[in-house]
C-alpha cells in the first residue's frame, strides 16, 4: 500500500470502526474547546512554580501564534482536500471548513503550545498532562471526520519545530540580556514586530493603497525619475518583487525593511546623545506612535525618506559633537552626510529641509558656528547634488515636469491668500497621527530639551520644519504627512521626556505621559484592524485600501472574455484606478489612463492607447455613473455594468461601473490643464 492510502485506511479505522457514543461526544467538545482540558493542568502548574508556569505560557503563545502562520502556509502551499470533503460517507461530527487539510492547526498549535512546558517541567506528571491533552487534540481532528492521521502527524512535526526554535532563541536572548540588556530587548522587539508585520502584510484585511499600486506602475518602467517624485521608490519596490514576486508583500516587504533600519539608526543617535535607555525607547516608540508605525506596513516614498533622514541627522550629529576628531574621518563623515541628504532627495524633496535646519543650528551654536567656514559643509552639498543628479537630468530632459507639479501641490500659482479652513484641518491631522497627548508632550519636550546640553540639536530639526508647514497651512492645503521630518527629533526629545518624568515623583505627569503612550499604542493598535471600531465606511481612513481586490477579479473575467480572439486593454480616467486595475488583474496587463481636464500624472508620458484603433476596451470608473460622451463617441458600442466590492460582513465599500467598450475608432485626449 501506498503512504496515501495507508493515511486514508487509518482515517477510515479512526473515524468509522472507532466509533462510539462517547467519543461522539467527548471529539467534539476537546476539537471545539481544548482549552477547557488546558486550563486545569496550567493552574496546577502555576501553583507548582508561578515564574515556570508563567515563563512557560508566554514562550508557548509566541510558539503558537509562529506555528499557525507556518501551518497556513504549509496549507496553502501543499492544498489537500479534507476527507470530509473527499468522502462522502465520512462521519463530520463539526464543520468541515474551507481550507486546505495538510497539516492541521489544530495539532501544531496544540504541540507548539505544550513544548516549552514539556522541556521546562520534564520527568513531572505536569509534562505527561500536557503531552496528552496535544495528543488527544490531534487525534480529535482525525475522529471527527476533518483531517486524515497524516495531517496531524505533520502538524505535530510543526508544533514542535517552531517551538523548540523560540526555546533556542529564548535562551539565547537571556544569556545575551545579562551582558547587554538594551540592545538584547530592542532586537528581540525589533524581531517580534517585523515578523508580525510579515505576517499581517501576508493575511491582513488591506490591499494595496492606490500610490502603493501607481509606485509598482514606476518599478515596472525604471527610469531616472518620475512626474512626482524621485526614482527610489520605484528601485526598492522592483528589489522587493524581484525577491518576492508581483505581490502585494513583495511590494511591501521594504516598508518592513527600512522601518526596523530606522529604529536601528535612531537607537544609536539616542544613545550617543543621551544613553542606551532613550535610544531604545525612542526606536521602539517609532513602532508605536501612528504616524511611523503606518510606514512598516505601508511602502510609500515616506518608508525610505524616514530612514534617510534620521541617518543624516546621526551622521551630522556625529560630525558636530566630535569636533577634535581626525581629519580624514571628518571628510569621510561629511560625504556619507551628502550620500544620505542625496538619497533622501531622490526618495522624497522635503528632504531639502535638512540643508536649512542644519545651518540654523549651526549659526545659532557659538562653538559649533566655525563649521560653516570648513569645506566640510561644502563637500556634503556637492555630494547630495551629485547623488541627486539623475532627477536634474530627467526633468531637463522632461521640461522641468516636475517643478511645476510641485509649484502646483504648494499651490505658489494661487497667490497669498488666507484659509482658516485648510489650517484646522492641518493641525487637526497632526493632532490625528501623533495623537493629542503625545503631539503636545513631544513639543513641551522639545521646548525644555532647547534649554539642555543636547536640545538645541533636536529642536532646530524640529521646530522649523513644523513651523513652515503651519504657516504654508494658512495659504493652502497641506498634507497630514508633510511634516513627518518635524518629529522623528520630536521622539528623541519626547523619548528623553518620558525617561525624566518616570524618574520624578510627580505623579499627575506620570500619570499624563502613560496616558500618551496607551493611547498612541492603542491608535496604532486599532489602525491594523479598524473593523473593531465598527465605523461607517465614510468615517473610515482605511476605506480607500479596500475593495481593489474585488475589482480586479471581476476585471479580469470581463477582459478574459472580451479579449478572446481579439485585441483589448484597459483604461480608465484616474490614475489610481488604472495602477489598481494593472496590479489586481491576472496577468498584470499594460493599462492606460485617459487625459483630460484634470492634474497631470505618470502616466501622461508614458505611450497612450490612441493608436490602439479597432481595439476592444474596459472602461473603469468609481461609483454608478454614466459613460463619458468622449467615449461613447470613440466606441461602435458601450454596455455598462455595475459592480459592488463588499467586505467579509457584506457591508457595501463602493460601487465601480465598467463599460464594456467595442471596437475604438480613435480618440483626442486634452491635455492635462494642471499640474
Amino acid at each position: 500500500m501506498s503512504v496515501s492510502e495507508v493515511d486514508a485506511f487509518l482515517f477510515s479505522f479512526i473515524n468509522q470502526s472507532l466509533q462510539n457514543s462517547v467519543f461522539d461526544v467527548f471529539m467534539p467538545f476537546v476539537t471545539k474547546r481544548a482549552w477547557v482540558l488546558f486550563l486545569p493542568v496550567y493552574l496546577w502548574s502555576l501553583r507548582r512554580d508561578k515564574n515556570l508556569a508563567l515563563r512557560a505560557l508566554l514562550l508557548g503563545i509566541a510558539s503558537v501564534l509562529l506555528t499557525d502562520w507556518a501551518a497556513n502556509s504549509l496549507k496553502e502551499a501543499i492544498a489537500r482536500i479534507r476527507p470530509c470533503a473527499a468522502y462522502a460517507d465520512a462521519r463530520v461530527l463539526v464543520g468541515c471548513g474551507k481550507s486546505f487539510s495538510l497539516p492541521s492547526n489544530h495539532a501544531a498549535n496544540a504541540f507548539a503550545l505544550v513544548v516549552p512546558f514539556v522541556v521546562l517541567y520534564r520527568k513531572s506528571v505536569i509534562m505527561g498532562a500536557f503531552l496528552a491533552i496535544a495528543i488527544v487534540v490531534g487525534f480529535s481532528r482525525v475522529y471527527v471526520g476533518v483531517h486524515y492521521p497524516a495531517d496531524v502527524i505533520v502538524g505535530a512535526l510543526v508544533g514542535v519545530s517552531v517551538s523548540f526554535c523560540c526555546l533556542v532563541l529564548a535562551r539565547f536572548a537571556e544569556k545575551k540580556f545579562s551582558g547587554r540588556p538594551f540592545p538584547t530587548f530592542l532586537g528581540a522587539f525589533l524581531l517580534c514586530v517585523g515578523l508580525f508585520r510579515i505576517y499581517y502584510i501576508l493575511n491582513g484585511p488591506f490591499d494595496l493603497s492606490p500610490d502603493e499600486a501607481h509606485y509598482w506602475e514606476w518599478s515596472r518602467r525604471l527610469d531616472l525619475s518620475y512626474y512626482s517624485k524621485g526614482p527610489m521608490i520605484a528601485y526598492l519596490i522592483r528589489i522587493g518583487t524581484g525577491l518576492f514576486g508581483d505581490t502585494v508583500f513583495g511590494i511591501r516587504s521594504m516598508a518592513v525593511v527600512f522601518l526596523t533600519l530606522g529604529s536601528i539608526v535612531l537607537y544609536a543617535l539616542g544613545k550617543r546623545m543621551y544613553d542606551e535607555k532613550t535610544g531604545v525607547l525612542a526606536a521602539v516608540l517609532l513602532h508605536v506612535i501612528p504616524l511611523f508605525a503606518v510606514f512598516g506596513i505601508i511602502f510609500t516614498i515616506d518608508s525610505p525618506f524616514l530612514f534617510f533622514w534620521i541617518l543624516a541627522l546621526y551622521l551630522f550629529y556625529r560630525i558636530v559633537s566630535d569636533l577634535k576628531g581626525a581629519p580624514g574621518r571628518s571628510i569621510a563623515l561629511w560625504t556619507a552626510l551628502g550620500a544620505a541628504i542625496g538619497l533622501g532627495l531622490l526618495t522624497k524633496y522635503t528632504m531639502a529641509f535638512f540643508y536649512p535646519c542644519a545651518f540654523l543650528f549651526l549659526c545659532l551654536d557659538r562653538e559649533k558656528r566655525r563649521i560653516l567656514l570648513t569645506k566640510g559643509p561644502f563637500l556634503a552639498v556637492i555630494v547630495s547634488i551629485l547623488v541627486f543628479s539623475p532627477v536634474i537630468i530627467w526633468n531637463a530632459q522632461h521640461d522641468w515636469v516636475t517643478l511645476k507639479h510641485t509649484a502646483g501641490q504648494a499651490h505658489l500659482t494661487e497667490g497669498i491668500r488666507l484659509s482658516l479652513k485648510s489650517f484646522g484641518e492641518f493641525v487637526a491631522s497632526q493632532l490625528g497621527v501623533l495623537t493629542p497627548l503625545v503631539f503636545v508632550l513631544m513639543l513641551v519636550a522639545l521646548f525644555v530639551a532647547r534649554r539642555r546640553k543636547h536640545g538645541a540639536f533636536l529642536f532646530w530639526f524640529s521646530i522649523p520644519v513644523l513651523a513652515f508647514f503651519l504657516a504654508k497651512s494658512i495659504q493652502g492645503k497641506v498634507q497630514a504627512n508633510w511634516a513627518l521630518p518635524a518629529y522623528v527629533s520630536g521622539v528623541l526629545a519626547y523619548a528623553a521626556y518620558v525617561l525624566e518624568t518616570f524618574s520624578s515623583r510627580g505623579a499627575f505627569r506620570k500619570a499624563i505621559v502613560v496616558g500618551s503612550l496607551v493611547l498612541a499604542f492603542s491608535v496604532t493598535a486599532v489602525g491594523h484592524y479598524p473593523s473593531l471600531l465598527n465605523l461607517p465606511r465614510s468615517l473610515d481612513p482605511t476605506a480607500r485600501l479596500t475593495g481593489w481586490k474585488e475589482l480586479g477579479n471581476e476585471v479580469s473575467t470581463l477582459y478574459e472574455e472580451i479579449s478572446a480572439g481579439h485585441p483589448a486593454f484597459i483604461f480608465s480616467d484616474r490614475y489610481q484606478v488604472s495602477s489598481q486595475l494593472a496590479f489586481y488583474v491576472r496577468g498584470h496587463p499594460v493599462t492606460f489612463c485617459m487625459k483630460g481636464s484634470r492634474r497631470m500624472n505618470q502616466y501622461d508620458l508614458w505611450p497612450s492607447f490612441g493608436d490602439l484603433v479597432h481595439y476592444h476596451a474596459i472602461f473603469v470608473k468609481t461609483g454608478d455613473v454614466s459613460a463619458p460622451d468622449a467615449i461613447v463617441a470613440a466606441f461602435e458600442k458601450v454596455e455598462k455594468k455595475v459592480v459592488t466590492a463588499y467586505t467579509k460582513n457584506h457591508e457595501k465599500i463602493r460601487d465601480y461601473t465598467i463599460f464594456l467598450c467595442y471596437d475604438f475608432r480613435g480618440l483626442v485626449e486634452e491635455a492635462p490643464t494642471k499640474y
